[in-house]
């Protein structure tokens, strides 16, 4: 396999978007995990990564059936490096006090389409 920057410059030449942002895993330490107890500064942080422009995309994630909540989540950050993602991660309460830990990637995003609208006069906003 090429290395991550030759890989990401192959993209770009073939034309694709090559936006490189990071993906971080978060799971729970264990089932006595405080999650909710620290959710509030978790959101508040998130909300504040948001404002700064530095929080893509977060949520929680299903187990592998779909059916269940595990307390284990996703965060898409956008930072200049995997370095500067992983400083924005270890500042998340969650992980900050030990109720999650974490894994980070690059994601490079070649392919893909969503669809926004915003209603003017009616401040309606649809995400697809």
């Amino acid at each position: 396999m090429p290395k991550w920057v030759e890989y990401k410059k192959t993209a770009q030449e073939r034309g694709a978007l090559a936006l490189e942002l990071y993906v971080v895993i978060t799971t729970p330490t264990g089932p006595d995990a405080d999650i909710p107890g620290t959710l509030p500064d978790h959101l508040a942080y998130q909300a504040e990564m948001e404002r700064q422009g530095h929080l893509a995309f977060a949520g929680p994630v299903s187990d592998a059936s779909g059916e269940n909540m595990t307390g284990e989540g996703m965060i898409v950050y956008r930072a200049p490096s995997l370095d500067a993602a992983r400083v924005l991660a270890e500042g998340d309460p969650m992980h900050k006090n030990g109720v999650r830990t974490f894994t980070i990637r690059r994601w490079l995003i070649n392919e893909g389409s969503f669809s926004l609208s915003v209603g003017l006069s009616t401040k309606a906003v649809e995400f697809k």
